[in-house]
């Protein structure tokens, strides 16, 4: 399986994936994402002649366009502007999302950053790229590829390797979202400052049975530091508002975080494959083979792309 969309549908592929075999519609799924950057175009620019008002979602997209609100760094810019005017998030808070997923990359040899450290003061110091994200607020730009193969409890048992379970698996958005890259935008002053992730979390924890005191760690979709705030929010890792001094505390860190997040470095370190690398980092640190691997790891949870159509899952040993 593979999706047409961004980084929303990493954890929607593998959840279809788990229920066709459920259903007996499928024996063995491949859940796939390539990205080879250089044949076609960057992510986040717009290309010169595009034509707007092809498809229904277009319509949307008249209230955005004329008004500069064409790429993803501007929309969720827009979002974590008010968490920060609401709850007194700082840009330093955004740091600390930045270095903590830094360091986990560069002990990870896998990752594209593997070998480049950083500090507070070199995320200081980066360029601007839309307030409040400097340019290592945002998340890599890289060729690369991964997979999954799924297949029946039953079947996983003859295996070589450990099989790690489909807890639970959810996609979509709260009843006050719109369709399309920019709904985000379309919510009520109460809901904007979420990354339309809280109705997710409450039909993950309800179907699997647990809550957010449960996980080992977490693998959230960073295109954008701000972001990873915002899904702490929604997935009730942390209270609203306070997911700003709960990473400058250092809880995303591993080893000795509350909840070691983005393992392996993430799309700001590791490498940018909208988000199914989070996955795969899931799946490693349940085996027990993670580079940075959390004691014992039994529950994580992964996040695809927040402030678009989005899904998550729930992965366990």
């Amino acid at each position: 399986m593979t999706w047409i969309v961004g980084g929303g549908g990493a954890c929607a592929a593998v959840g279809d994936a788990a229920m066709a075999i459920a259903t007996r519609t499928a024996h063995c799924v491949v859940v796939y994402r390539s990205i080879a950057m250089g044949q076609f175009r960057r992510f986040g620019r717009a290309l010169a002649g595009d034509v707007v008002g092809v498809r229904p979602q277009d319509a949307a997209l008249g209230f955005a366009l004329p008004f500069g609100l064409f790429n993803a760094t501007i929309g969720m810019a827009l979002l974590v502007r008010r968490h920060m005017y609401r709850y007194g998030t700082t840009t330093e808070q955004l740091g600390h999302v930045a270095v903590t997923f830094r360091r986990h990359a560069n002990l990870n040899p896998a990752a594209v950053m593997h070998d480049r450290p950083m500090t507070l003061a070199d995320h200081a110091a980066a360029p601007r790229i839309v307030e409040p994200f400097g340019l290592l607020d945002c998340c890599l730009e890289t060729d690369g590829a991964c997979a999954l193969v799924l297949v029946s409890p039953e079947r996983a048992r003859d295996l070589r390797h450990r099989p790690v379970y489909v807890t639970a698996a959810a996609q979509g958005t709260g009843p006050r979202y719109g369709c399309g890259a920019w709904a985000m935008h379309y919510m009520p002053e109460e809901a904007y400052t979420t990354g339309n992730t809280r109705t997710l979390a409450e039909t993950l924890y309800r179907t699997a049975g647990v809550g957010p005191h449960d996980l080992d760690c977490a693998q959230l979709y960073d295109h954008y530091t701000g972001m990873v705030l915002l899904q702490l929010e929604d997935f009730g890792i942390c209270p609203r508002g306070e997911s700003g001094p709960f990473a400058a505390e250092g809880a995303l860190a591993w080893p000795d975080g509350a909840l070691p997040t983005n393992t392996a470095g993430g799309s700001l370190s590791e490498a940018y494959i909208h988000g199914l690398n989070h996955v795969v980092e899931a799946v490693k640190q349940l085996r027990g083979v993670a580079v940075n691997q959390v004691p014992d790891a039994e529950l994580s949870l992964v996040a695809s792309g927040s402030g678009i159509p989005t899904s998550a899952l729930l992965l366990r040993r």
